[in-house]
């Protein structure tokens, strides 16, 4: 059995960088993303508007740690926004717990979000951002309820709510 991992570990990852190489992706960061004027904002601008946590998730495409937003458990009727910007992106309605740690939705409002490919993992992800300021908020999955069978996996800091 060890043999035969051995070797599946010589092929698969090797095909693996080949692919990666092949297809080239481009790093390509959400304060880099072609956005609107008035929120192409210098890095600087961008710390002074968010907090660390923010900052870090919206502007460097990075991920907060599961069950830590509060975000995850609110169940009133609002909106869901972009941190960065406040564009509205998802609303209370389209929000179901998916029981991973992150604030889901299975559906967002139509022209909210730009999505890309992301091969940070390798393994290809639809990674998501705020079509307004161009601040990452989370990653799309085909593992959602009906009607979409999506999940749009968000973080919590790169959201804010406002109850209607």
């Amino acid at each position: 059995m060890n043999e035969l991992l051995t070797r599946r570990f010589f092929i698969l990852v090797p095909l693996a960088l080949l692919l990666k190489m092949f297809l080239k992706p481009q790093k390509v960061y959400a304060s880099s993303k072609k956005i609107e004027e008035n929120w192409n904002l210098s890095k600087d601008e961008w710390k002074k508007r968010l907090s660390p946590e923010s900052y870090y998730v919206l502007r460097e495409e990075g991920t907060e740690r599961p069950f830590t937003s509060p975000l995850n458990e609110e169940k009133r009727k609002g909106v869901f926004c972009c941190a960065g910007c406040q564009q509205s992106l998802f609303l209370s309605e389209m929000k179901y717990d998916s029981g991973t740690g992150w604030p889901s939705f299975w559906n967002s409002i139509e022209g909210a979000i730009d999505t890309k490919i992301d091969f940070k993992l390798i393994v290809p992800r639809t990674e998501y951002h705020c079509s307004r300021c161009g601040g990452h908020q989370g990653h799309v999955f085909n593992d959602g309820p009906k009607p979409t069978g999506k999940r749009y996996c968000n973080n919590g800091v790169a959201l804010t709510f406002e109850t209607k």
